[in-house]
């Protein structure tokens, strides 16, 4: 048997923390019965509904993409913007496993496995996650270091980034850099270069824990392979602390 919220968001329906929210509020019914019990269990053969409507096991998948600029980090948009679901070809009810800034690029994983989604976006596993930074200026050693140990940015101080100087060019004036940070937390790296007196002129990610973009082409999107969610399971366990 397992908890409840787990069977729903293994069933793609959401994600474990919605889950938990709608029993909390009624909306979950196990063979007739309401149950607002958080610590309730139940097998995956019950008959669960959620909001009137039987759920039922979905084959996990995980799919890596290379969202370009301009695109959503969102299952839906109000606004009738594009988003990352949309670009992928798939009947699995899709979710974003966190986000990737409207106006940046690069390497966002997709599934409609909740467990992952949460452990993914949850700040004590600390996912590292690499970008490729191109900013208007050149930048000095000091202010690298400065990256590196944290910089005060709004009311907090960010964590201790991983910061490599790639190349200069003088001609155009840009600094081009790869950083590492684990916090992603709204707009952080542009912040980060903004209190730095530096406009970020492009941002794209290439690395997510042990995921790496690889030669995808922007818009392009493959299916992660069993050992490659594996490896990405196993990175998580170790980052539990």
């Amino acid at each position: 048997m397992e908890r409840l919220q787990k069977i729903i968001a293994n069933s793609g329906v959401c994600s474990r923390r919605k889950a938990e929210e709608l029993i909390s509020q009624g909306k979950v019914t196990v063979n007739g019965k309401i149950i607002n019990e958080l610590g309730f269990k139940a097998n995956e053969s019950d008959d669960i509904r959620v909001n009137g409507e039987k759920i039922s096991a979905e084959q996990k998948a995980v799919f890596l993409l290379n969202k370009p600029k301009n695109v959503i980090s969102s299952s839906s948009d109000d606004r009738g913007r594009t988003t990352v679901v949309d670009l992928i070809d798939s009947n699995l009810r899709l979710y974003p496993l966190g986000r990737l800034d409207y106006d940046s690029s690069g390497l966002l994983l997709l599934s409609n496995d909740g467990e992952l989604m949460q452990k993914l976006i949850h700040p004590k596993y600390e996912v590292e996650k690499t970008y490729q930074v191109t900013i208007d200026g050149l930048i000095n050693d000091n202010e690298i270091s400065q990256l590196e140990k944290g910089i005060e940015i709004e009311d907090y101080v960010t964590a201790p980034a991983k910061a490599k100087l790639i190349r200069k060019n003088e001609n155009r004036y840009t600094s081009f850099l790869e950083i590492t940070i684990h916090e992603g937390k709204n707009r952080e790296i542009r912040k980060m270069f903004e209190k730095l007196g530096y406009h970020v002129l492009k941002l794209h990610r290439i690395k997510e824990a042990n995921i790496e973009l690889g030669n995808l082409k922007s818009g392009e999107y493959r299916r992660l392979k069993p050992y490659e969610i594996k490896k990405l399971n196993d990175y998580l366990d170790r980052n539990n602390i």
